[in-house]
């Protein structure tokens, strides 16, 4: 757990710096799947190259990366 929480520390220092360099990507939050070993990481960008320089330059392992969309339902009152 001590391992996934720097990379989390790393994924949204690397975003903030990239951002500021002219290449947006957000850090969203990450999911852990301790029975399978497996940890998805969430980040908001207009393309997967800015996601991957993320990872790469936060020394986050990956094995690919996906297009999601936000299916989390509005308040009534928005």
């Amino acid at each position: 757990m001590e391992d996934l929480a720097a990379a989390q520390k790393r994924a949204i220092q690397v975003g903030k710096e990239l951002t500021a360099e002219g290449r947006e990507v957000r850090y969203i939050r990450s999911t852990f799947v301790p029975g399978e070993g497996t940890c998805m990481c969430l980040f908001e960008a207009p393309n997967p190259d800015h996601v991957r320089e993320a990872n790469e330059r936060a020394h986050i392992p990956f094995s690919r990366i996906v297009p999601a969309a936000d299916l989390t339902p509005k308040s009534p009152e928005s």
